[in-house]
């Protein structure tokens, strides 16, 4: 485990909320997860534990007893609340992975910042906002970074540290050791326009929708293509329902009010309408493909 860091909390329960938490607890650390309500709390429970059994599974091969003893262990470690302010007091890393909506992500940090203690690092997962913007009234700006983790956590193995100038060298050490002892491969990158990855993957994207509303080819077939001719784990529609519509809607308006001059980043229409009528993707049960 890292030397500096033993107690998180990750506030947000979602999906990459819940993925973290199950990181970090089977590493041995501490973590209690933050969301508004009871029952938003008890489902990250829940689906915290059942990605415990899968990991379980794939690492002792179905010994059963063995995957029962590693998930009751893992969960041991981890707590669920309410109680944001509560929560945090010992927080050695607090890492947001609420909605992606910059006034959401500031009014988090700034209501918890005279409650944390003051060795305690802020860390945002955001995919796309600037970490300068969510960090702008914080009063730890020496101890704020990004940690822009992937979906799923599980299985995605790398950890996008983002620092901003004001980001000290020991904070980035600390946040670095920490992400490494969670077995990733940790990459670092300035404060920029979706960091590394979604930069690359937002003309990608771009690119497939464009194709689809063509008519060059039906989804299945892009699919399809990119996996077999260019060794992609999944097609970029298949990718578009796993991280959700919603998510890559409100990622490329807040690009697209920041950075017009950037095309890649312009909104498209059909992603516009798709989330207008609720289809986001796996969390839905419907978006480009139907998983109900």
């Amino acid at each position: 485990m890292s030397s500096e860091i033993r107690n998180v909390v990750i506030v947000g329960s979602g999906v990459m909320g819940s993925g973290i938490a199950q990181a970090v607890a089977i590493k041995g650390f501490n973590v209690t997860v933050v969301d508004l309500n009871e029952q938003l709390i008890q489902k990250a429970k829940n689906y915290i534990e059942k990605i415990l059994n899968r990991v379980g599974r794939r690492k002792f091969n179905d010994d059963q007893m063995k995957i029962e003893e590693f998930v009751r262990t893992s969960m041991t470690r981890v707590s669920v609340t309410t109680n944001l302010l509560e929560a945090v007091k010992d927080a050695d890393l607090v890492i947001e992975a609420i909605v992606e909506n910059l006034v959401s992500k500031q009014k988090m940090f700034e209501s918890i910042d005279s409650v944390a203690k003051a060795s305690a690092i802020f860390a945002s997962n955001t995919s796309s906002i600037p970490i300068s913007f969510i960090a702008k009234n914080s009063k730890r700006l020496d101890r704020f970074c990004g940690l822009h983790f992937f979906n799923p956590v599980a299985m995605m193995d790398l950890i996008e540290v983002i620092r901003i100038p004001e980001t000290s060298e020991a904070t980035y050490q600390s946040v670095m050791a920490f992400g490494k002892s969670l077995g990733k491969t940790c990459v670092t990158c300035k404060d920029t326009p979706g960091f590394i990855v979604n930069r690359l993957l937002s003309p990608f994207i771009n690119e497939a929708l464009k194709m689809l509303e063509e008519d060059v080819a039906t989804k299945e077939d892009i699919d399809a293509a990119v996996k077999l001719g260019a060794g992609h784990p999944m097609g970029p529609f298949e990718l578009c329902d796993l991280v959700g519509l919603d998510v890559i809607h409100n990622a490329r308006k807040f690009y697209h009010e920041q950075f017009p001059d950037i095309p890649s980043f312009a909104p498209n229409a059909l992603v516009d309408k798709m989330v207008k009528e609720g289809k986001l993707g796996v969390k839905s049960g419907e978006g480009f493909y139907n998983y109900k």
